[in-house]
């Protein structure tokens, strides 16, 4: 949620912001609105007070009508204002590149050697069948197209992948929770997922409860209404949860074998800062994607990415992309974005700083997924069908260093 003081301030420079944003929202308009509720709710709070003070019952009588007289007024407009609130997107950092989709975002970064292969290497379903780590016809019996097993070694290393990005973050100072993998509909609206993403969750039926899609919604909702103490701050949480996604509007995006699917596992990087530390912490979480990447020996590249591929809450946001051999090229394994104080906003979570209630800023970003595996499957396959395990998840498997049958 943006800030309307920001808003008044700046005028013809959000005007610029929403339209690059595909956001057609009359700001004069919506200000007029917000001026109006302001006004009612200072003339309700006057009568109230005015009620309390009140000589005699029938002057209490005479000004209680008066207020719920005026209340309807006041929460009809309430809701027209914040109903198109909602709907504005964050600020954009100055340096976004321009673009309509992923396909024009800005590569900034590649690190990694592509292993040369001299033999034809496997796409990782193929590969996954054959030794029996990845059973994709099994999970569609189960569950339907777009979910999957990891099976004995595959399983494994799945784990290992998630030890590793664990001690890699408990290095870090990240603090782990195990949050819920349902939320309410406050939580999605909060998070900034509502209005602006509805149809790629699953609601539960006859509940007001949704799948989280990443455990960003929960990690942060974690604070809900909350007044956060400036002493402890920033704080640094992680999880790694199961997620879930309906994979709307992804037609025509990679979709081979076990890259896009309904359920997965990911393990979150969330922190809570002071607004002047926010682009520091955006940049510490790359470091610590880097980090862990380069541990799995998985070549990737970083990318700016773009205005047109942005979602509306992001204000600064880094992909990184990890290499496939099968799809000959790099693949998203990674998003990391500088929100502002676009969900706290939302949240009402807060802070006071020199004697003044401020909103913190968040930071989402991926610390690992699923596709990692699948990239280390691909990218560490060798010409006998096995797949060498990379040095630093040995020691989480047992020491067990090649997958074969």
């Amino acid at each position: 949620m943006i800030d309307i003081k920001f808003l008044k301030e700046n005028v013809e420079y959000a005007k610029k912001i929403f339209e690059k944003r595909g956001c057609n929202v009359n700001i004069e308009k919506f200000l007029e609105l917000h001026f109006e509720v302001n006004k009612l709710k200072n003339e309700l709070d006057n009568l109230k007070s005015e009620q309390k003070r009140a000589s005699s019952r029938e002057k209490a009588m005479e000004l209680k009508s008066k207020i719920n007289d005026l209340k309807p007024e006041f929460t009809k407009i309430k809701e027209e204002r914040d109903k198109i609130w909602l709907i504005l997107p964050n600020d954009l950092a100055k340096d976004t590149p321009d673009g309509k989709d992923d396909s024009e975002n800005l590569e900034i970064k590649r690190v990694g050697e592509f292993k040369k292969f001299d033999f034809a290497p496997l796409p990782h379903e193929v590969l996954g069948q054959k030794l029996g780590i990845l059973d994709l016809e099994r999970g569609s019996k189960v569950a339907g197209s777009g979910f999957c097993y990891f099976v004995g070694a595959g399983a494994d290393l799945a784990i290992a992948v998630y030890l590793l990005a664990r001690d890699v973050l408990k290095r870090k100072k990240f603090k782990f929770l195990i949050p819920p993998v349902l939320a309410n509909h406050r939580t999605f609206m909060g998070t900034g997922y509502f209005p602006f993403e509805p149809e790629g969750n699953y609601k539960i039926e006859n509940e007001n409860l949704y799948a989280i899609g990443t455990s960003e919604q929960t990690l942060l909702a974690f604070h809900d209404n909350e007044i956060l103490n400036s002493q402890d701050l920033p704080l640094l949480y992680s999880a790694v949860t199961p997620c879930f996604r309906t994979e709307v509007g992804s037609y025509g995006k990679s979709s081979r074998g076990a890259f896009r699917v309904h359920q997965f596992n990911k393990m979150e990087q969330i922190v809570f800062c002071r607004p002047e530390e926010s682009e520091y912490f955006h940049e510490l979480c790359l470091k610590n994607i880097e980090e862990l990447m380069e541990l799995l020996e998985i070549p990737y590249r970083i990318v700016r990415v773009c205005v047109g591929d942005m979602g509306a809450p992001g204000y600064k946001k880094y992909d990184v992309e990890g290499w496939f051999p099968s799809f000959n090229d790099f693949r998203e394994t990674h998003s990391n974005t500088n929100l502002t104080d676009f969900q706290t906003r939302r949240l009402n979570i807060r802070t006071e700083i020199n004697k003044t209630k401020i909103f913190p800023h968040t930071i989402s970003s991926t610390e690992i997924t699923d596709r990692a595996v699948l990239a280390i499957m691909e990218n560490c396959q060798q010409s006998d069908g096995s797949i060498k395990i990379p040095t630093a998840l040995r020691k989480y498997m047992y020491d067990l260093e090649v997958i074969k049958n």
